[in-house]
Formats: structure tokens, C-alpha cells, sequence
């Protein structure tokens, strides 16, 4: 699926997505998938003059994206919306008591597919989430975080959207290094975890 002259890619989601990007500067990236997208589109197809928006929000969850989501997605008129949300929507399960039914988090994700498919001409890329076994109680978390995955994954198909598969990945990659290589919580990528999505990421696309 070829990138289009004048593009606008917008990256939405929380920390994984956000990766420390500055709120002065708007066009700052952070510095994880997103940045490297950018980086790795922006060097392979300088004739198109892409350009690419981060508003990823570290902690965020579906409700938190459906809050502000005219503001920072619809208001910016994005081609392409990349969506990668649904941790947290499991961890404050665990952390805070504040859990987030599968059925609402796929209430409020489709709810944000339907009004970006009704306001704009935006191509879809949904990024499952995923959490790898380290430390040990992250392991609990499965019970939770994998009918969430499959919401995303239905998701996907209901809309035409592009579907990065992370969950997957992140598994295979920790039969080739121990989990906390490619993220130390278990949640959050290293450098070498951030690599692996937006490689995955450009896949997706098949730039």
C-alpha cells in the first residue's frame, strides 16, 4: 500500500507511542516506533513530502483517546490514523483497581474507527498490544490483555484496517533474547523492542 504525496500520518496511542515526545514542540516525535517510521519513510520516499504527527499520551486508554479525539486526530485531517492502545486498559486492572471490560474497551474502540471512518479519508493501521512475562506477575495479565488482543484483531477486519501483530511477534522475538531485552517491564519496548514495531510497522504498509 504505496504512500501518497502529501501525506499526513498521524500515530495515536499512550507511553509506547508518546516515548518522552516533547509537548512544546509539535513536531517532535519522541523517540520510539514512531520516530523511526518517520525516520525510515521520510529517507525512502523524500518526493512525497510525507509528514507525520505523534500524539500518543503516556497512561492513556480508549476512554482517554475518545475524550480528546477530535481534537487530536479529526482536527488534524490525518490520511492515515495508526492506532496503538489497550495496556493500560489492563494494567490499572491490576495497579489501581480500575479495570476496563473487554465489551467497554470494544465499545469505546469502535466508537473510535466509526468517527474516524465518518470524518475523514483515512487509511486505518491498528497495532495490537501486548505484554511480555517479565516481571512474573505480568503473567496474570493474560487473562485480561488476550480478549482485548482479539478485539483489536476483529476490529480490524470489520473496518478494512491494516493490522500489526505484535503480540506474536513480541513472543517469537523472546525465544531469540530473554523478554526483558526488548522491554524491561514487560510493557514498554527498549530501543530494541521499538525497532521490532516499527519494522513490523513498515511491513504492515509493505513500504
Amino acid at each position: 500500500m504505496r504512500m501518497q504525496k502529501n501525506e499526513v500520518v498521524l500515530f495515536q496511542g499512550d507511553s509506547i507511542t508518546d516515548a518522552g515526545r516533547s509537548r512544546d514542540n509539535l513536531r517532535d516525535l519522541g523517540h520510539g516506533y514512531a520516530h523511526l517510521v518517520a525516520a525510515q519513510l521520510g529517507a525512502a520516499y523524500p518526493e512525497l513530502n510525507l509528514q507525520f504527527v505523534n500524539r500518543g499520551i503516556s497512561g492513556h486508554r480508549v476512554p482517554d483517546l475518545l475524550g480528546r479525539w477530535q481534537e487530536d486526530c479529526l482536527d488534524l485531517k490525518p490520511t492515515w490514523v495508526s492506532i496503538y492502545i489497550g495496556i493500560n486498559d489492563t494494567w490499572r486492572r491490576y495497579d489501581r483497581d480500575d479495570p476496563t471490560s473487554t465489551e467497554q474497551f470494544e465499545q469505546g474502540y469502535r466508537e473510535l474507527l466509526t468517527r474516524t471512518t465518518q470524518g475523514l479519508d483515512a487509511k486505518l493501521i491498528l497495532l495490537e498490544p501486548f505484554v511480555l512475562p517479565h516481571p512474573a506477575d505480568r503473567k496474570q495479565w493474560r487473562e485480561d490483555l488476550d480478549p482485548k488482543i482479539n478485539v483489536v484483531r476483529e476490529l480490524a477486519r470489520e473496518f478494512g484496517a491494516l493490522l500489526v501483530p505484535l503480540d506474536g511477534l513480541f513472543a517469537q522475538a523472546s525465544m531469540r533474547a530473554e523478554s526483558a531485552y526488548w522491554a524491561p517491564d514487560g510493557v514498554h519496548p527498549s530501543p530494541a523492542g521499538h525497532a521490532l514495531i516499527a519494522r513490523a510497522w513498515m511491513e504492515a504498509i509493505q513500504a
